[in-house]
């Protein structure tokens, strides 16, 4: 088998689609554990952002493992839009909830209002400039790659994806914006820069040199995420009895099992997967696999995060 020639790029790209249903179905998992009250359709929209966010900050990352593949400049622009598109989804949702009516029945004039005299609204419009600030670049940064930089798209992406969760419920508790933001941008990186590999990466050489260094940088990543999101859950539910007795609890429980599922998975991988990846003992194909599979679980558990942020 010749692992020396690239793989056509849509077949890569096409991974996106098991990614959303994974992500999606994890919205749906954490429904059924809720138990009470109706599907939370803005946590669809969520998610789609939150995942959305996540490809374009790993993008933009990843020429800090491995500068030989090109920057994908125009599918980070379609990307930012889709981001952008659904965070004014998530925005109509929030400010059809606020009001009090079905989001088909919010007026444009209560829409207005809700943009600029509530937090939340002002929030989202700062998202949105960020968000399609990466779309004009990138679409821009298309035609001129050579003049582009990724470090601005890395720090609008940045903020974007941190201005929601330091005005969710933490902020009310000390330092719980920035537990909330770090632990955000920490699964966003995690998520972001794995999924951008198996888009980019297409030779065995490409994943030698760019995986043991994510791995590196992965294990870091997880204890983040592992650590912040203990905090955050403990000080949400206030004891251990609502881990069971809530919804909100039995989510977090969920996405607890998700994450030692990927820690497993990661041990796993350092042992069979990335010491061998690094010496160029495996294809391209078996790396772009098994990144998948990865990619998959982390897509579910973003499911059942982004439901948690818009569950009482």
């Amino acid at each position: 088998m010749t692992t020396g020639r690239r793989a056509p790029v849509p077949r890569q790209w096409r991974i996106l689609v098991p990614v959303v249903a994974a992500a999606l179905a994890g919205v749906v998992l954490a429904w059924i554990l809720r138990r009470t009250d109706g599907l939370a359709w803005v946590a669809f929209a969520r998610v789609l952002a939150d995942c959305a966010g996540a490809v374009v900050i790993g993008l933009a990352a990843l020429p800090r493992l491995n500068d030989r593949p090109a920057l994908a400049w125009r599918p980070l622009a379609v990307l930012a839009g889709i981001w952008f598109a659904a965070e004014f989804t998530v925005l109509v949702c929030e400010a059809a909830e606020i009001v009090g009516v079905p989001v088909t029945q919010l007026g444009a004039s209560e829409f207005t209002t809700f943009l600029g005299r509530l937090s939340g609204g002002q929030i989202g419009i700062a998202i949105l400039f960020c968000t399609g600030a990466i779309a004009c670049y990138a679409a821009l940064a298309f035609r001129r790659p050579d003049t582009a930089s990724a470090d601005l798209v890395l720090v609008f992406a940045a903020v974007a994806l941190s201005l929601r969760p330091i005005t969710g419920h933490m902020s009310q508790q000390m330092f719980g914006s920035v537990l909330a933001a770090i632990h955000a941008l920490a699964a966003a990186c995690w998520l972001g820069m794995l999924l951008a590999m198996a888009l980019v990466l297409r030779t065995r050489g490409e994943w030698a040199a760019t995986l043991p260094r994510f791995s590196t940088i992965a294990a870091p990543l997880v204890g983040v995420v592992a650590l912040t999101g203990l905090v955050n859950g403990v000080v949400r539910l206030g004891g251990l009895a609502p881990l069971l007795t809530s919804g909100y609890g039995r989510i977090l429980l969920a996405k607890f099992a998700v994450l030692c599922a990927l820690v497993a998975l990661g041990w796993w991988w350092r042992r069979t997967w990335v010491g061998k990846a690094g010496d160029h003992r495996v294809t391209a194909e078996v790396s772009l696999r098994n990144a998948t599979a990865d990619v998959l679980v982390m897509a579910v558990a973003f499911g059942l995060a982004a439901t948690l942020a818009v569950t009482a």
